[in-house]
């Protein structure tokens, strides 16, 4: 996952505080009891395993977790968490495992850090190759803004404003590759921290038809770890695709 906008070495050394004020780590219960009931076999592979903030919690339900992750210094957080977990540095675009898994995921966006959408397609086939003949693939995406953008626009967006935080995202558009290229402000307390990153939004019908590209179909789609209902609403959600024909 080639991307020097990425998290990686950047997002290291604040990615478990970054996550807390983001709200994830307040789910994390809900998305390790969604997770586990795909585990049948009790193999697990996260793609993007950042800090272990999923994969730790999943393994201690009894689940046989490994990762992936392009970021020595990521990989150095789950190191220091736990030893209980085989993760590696690789590509989750281009990977291979001899190990086929009852369950492989990718979660908190990380799929769009992928930039390209050879890369995406590349990642599914991979995931596809990796699980087994029952496994499922679970991606948490959030919905695009169908707000209208034009090339080059520059835009700014408050992610979150509370009594410590505020967090400001200013992004320029790249409509011909659907790439956001933005910069996070956080401001807390008295510090600013600058955080760039990369993405290719996608949107949930194109995500399905680049599945169907690697062999896999969608089975279920929801809007949070909770099973609500996806709708015209919904921010973001949570898809299961399995083999086709599986």
């Amino acid at each position: 996952m080639s991307n020097k906008y990425t998290y990686g070495e950047i997002y290291a050394h604040v990615y478990e505080e970054y996550a807390a004020v983001q709200g994830k780590e307040a789910e994390v219960g809900e998305t390790v009891a969604f997770l586990k009931q795909y585990c049948n076999g009790g193999s697990a592979l996260e793609l993007g395993i950042g800090n272990g903030r999923v994969a730790i919690p999943l393994s201690e339900q009894g689940v046989n977790v490994e990762g992936i992750d392009n970021s020595c210094e990521m990989l150095k957080l789950v190191a220091k968490r736990t030893d209980l977990i085989n993760a590696w540095q690789g590509d989750i675009a281009h990977f291979s495992s001899k190990q086929r898994y009852n369950l492989v995921y990718c979660v908190y966006f990380t799929f769009p850090l992928l930039f390209t959408r050879e890369a995406q397609i590349a990642c599914l086939r991979s995931a596809a190759e990796a699980l087994d003949d029952e496994g499922a693939l679970i991606i948490e995406l959030w919905v695009p803004d169908f707000n209208p953008r034009v090339a080059g626009q520059l835009t700014t967006t408050a992610r979150l404003v509370d009594d410590e935080n505020t967090i400001i995202d200013v992004s320029v558009h790249d409509p011909l590759n659907q790439n956001l290229i933005s910069t996070v402000l956080w401001f807390s307390g008295t510090s600013i921290r600058r955080l760039p990153q990369r993405v290719r939004y996608v949107y949930h019908q194109e995500l399905d038809t680049m599945a169907e590209c690697a062999g896999l179909e969608l089975r279920e789609r929801w809007e949070d770890w909770s099973r609500s209902a996806f709708t015209k609403r919904s921010e973001r959600h949570i898809s299961v695709y399995r083999r086709s024909g599986s």
